[in-house]
């Protein structure tokens, strides 16, 4: 823990670890500047704010070059010596992640304590003394106020981060002094690191905006703020965190599980979900009629979209995910067969290979979402027809081609040209309003099973306008809506980091990633006939212990009081 905290001196701090588009923080000015100057100082501290806002991590390229679906049942990494594969191995532990962000978001947290402490310190004297500044002094004044409560949010979301993937963890929210001690913070309850997130929202709730103008997209809201209190309301009602039966006599449960009453936590979700969508809806967000839109170079304009990080302009996510028929792509993360199974027929039946029809032309009449996700054999694709079939251009026997038969599609910019360099701006979707539909529905399926708003909220999501599918049968039973809603989740959230944690918090991750990752074997028997073979292309191992990560054993060794995980 002691790495977290302690620094060699605040000038080191600012130096490193600040990144300002305004130059405001650069490391060359930044290493000549006193901390009176880097906390009295407007610019100075809004660069600060903007240094918060980088730490928000995006899920396009996180895990060398390989986004989290492929430690998922959603994907394979063609690559068999990226570190993603350790997960699928089950070869990770408290000595190497590859997820590994324990340090990263404690610093962050750091960060914004520093901020909080000496937000009070601007300098705006300058301008309070001046009659014509008055206007300006109140921009000033007012900017600084919700920053505090921006970055508070900030906070709030990277513990969401370390809870889902630890359980409980330490809460500090004061700054510690270079001089104290670090070898004695205990881990805190998970109620009371679920309690810390949910106050928090709630907080900030009261004081940010529900929307900003254009030049402050990107911005925290207070739509937003209910969106986390509504997933981390959502997980804590869930199995994992009410179930601590696979830990083996784990002696410190209240870790990772919750007492009291789980159906009151269910009713609170549902509550929540609600809440943050009748706030979104009342402040002009909507579904998108065009589902592709959401993940195209206008995410962070789209109405459906809550918060969002936007990547600079580049073309690495195309260059790392294009296939490797197309110059400069490299494959990477590639569907699996797990995954495409489970978008419905048009007619909102489920897809099967035993039925000859299917399996005979199997991207046929298929859930919408299919075609604008996953790229599939004898589809159309940056200007030709894709070949993922055995001697295709795009199949293998090729070198790093694609073993599932499939390629992503979502967030993909398929107009880009890599040969020529072009690029364009990538935005990574933290919360969107369709999540909030389906927290909302599955909550409220347990808390008040058969309510019409169950089915009313999931059908919202199958009913805009580029996706069209049926409404859900009347009249399912609890059972039934529960997995037609995990499917829906499955399938309108794929590659957006939620299968790999809903998958956990259901407890059915111990199954449905312990069996092997499946691609499709393809042949090309005539022109525009095919045969296809379903393979399993990869065994994979997931162990109970793998419900939450371990703590890293460094900062075990150094601070003391931390309780590793169940069955490390």
């Amino acid at each position: 823990m002691k790495k977290i905290f302690k620094s060699i001196s605040y000038i080191l701090i600012f130096s490193w670890s600040f990144v300002s588009c305004d130059g405001y923080l650069d490391p060359e000015i930044m290493s000549e500047l006193t901390i009176d100057e880097v906390t009295s100082e407007y610019n100075y501290v809004r660069g600060q704010v903007a240094s918060i806002y980088d730490d928000i991590k995006s899920g396009f390229l996180p895990i060398s070059g390989a986004m989290l679906a492929s430690a998922s049942d959603e994907a394979e990494h063609t690559l068999g010596t990226n570190s993603i594969q350790n997960f699928n191995r089950g070869s990770w532990n408290q000595f190497q992640n590859p997820d590994n962000v324990w340090n990263d978001y404690f610093q962050s947290i750091r960060k914004i304590n520093r901020f909080l402490v000496s937000s009070d310190n601007v300098n705006l004297d300058y301008l309070k003394d001046n009659p014509d500044q008055q206007e300006v002094y109140k921009t000033y004044m007012g900017n600084i106020n919700r920053w505090k409560y921006e970055v508070r949010f900030l906070r709030a979301y990277f513990y969401f981060e370390l809870i889902k993937r630890y359980g409980g963890v330490p809460i500090i929210t004061e700054l510690y002094s270079l001089n104290d001690s670090f070898e004695n913070i205990p881990r805190n309850s998970l109620a009371d690191c679920i309690k810390f997130v949910t106050d928090e929202c709630d907080a900030v709730t009261s004081v940010l905006p529900a929307n900003y103008d254009a030049a402050d997209l990107g911005r925290v809201t207070k739509v937003a703020a209910l969106a986390l209190k509504s997933r981390i309301l959502l997980y804590a009602a869930s199995e994992l965190y009410n179930n601590a039966s696979w830990a083996g006599g784990f002696p410190n449960p209240e870790l990772i599980t919750l007492n009291g009453d789980r159906q009151k936590r269910w009713k609170d979700a549902a509550n929540a979900a609600k809440e943050a969508i009748d706030l979104a809806e009342s402040n002009g967000y909507y579904l998108s009629s065009n589902y592709s839109s959401v993940f195209g170079n206008n995410t962070h304009t789209n109405k459906e979209v809550i918060l969002f990080r936007r990547e600079g302009t580049s073309n690495s996510f195309e260059k790392a995910n294009i296939s490797i028929g197309f110059d400069l792509g490299n494959s990477g993360t590639t569907p699996t067969q797990n995954l495409v199974d489970a978008y419905e027929m048009t007619d909102g039946s489920k897809f099967d290979w035993n039925n000859l029809e299917h399996a005979t032309n199997p991207y046929a009449n298929r859930d919408p979402r299919l075609y604008m996700t996953i790229v599939t054999n004898n589809s159309f694709f940056k200007g030709r027809t894709m070949e993922t079939w055995y001697g295709g251009q795009d199949g293998l026997p090729i070198a790093h081609a694609t073993r599932t038969g499939y390629y992503l599609k979502k967030y993909v910019n398929a107009d880009l040209n890599l040969v020529t360099n072009q690029t364009s701006t990538h935005s990574w979707v933290i919360f969107r309003l369709a999540e909030l539909y389906l927290n909302y529905a599955e909550a409220l399926n347990e808390a008040e099973p058969g309510n019409s708003d169950i089915k009313m909220y999931v059908d919202k999501v199958r009913k805009r306008t580029s996706v069209n599918l049926p409404e859900l049968p009347i009249g399912l039973s609890q059972l039934q809506m529960r997995e037609r809603i995990y499917n829906e989740r499955r399938v309108e959230l794929a590659f957006e980091d939620h299968r790999l944690w809903d998958a956990r918090r259901w407890m059915l991750a111990s199954s449905d990633f312990s069996v092997p990752a499946r691609g499709v074997q393809i042949t090309n028997i005539a022109e525009n006939q095919f045969d296809y073979n379903v393979v399993n292309i990869e065994s994979r191992t997931f162990l109970p212990k793998m419900n939450f990560y371990p703590i890293p054993q460094n900062e075990i060794y150094i601070n003391k009081a931390l309780i590793q995980n169940p069955l490390w």
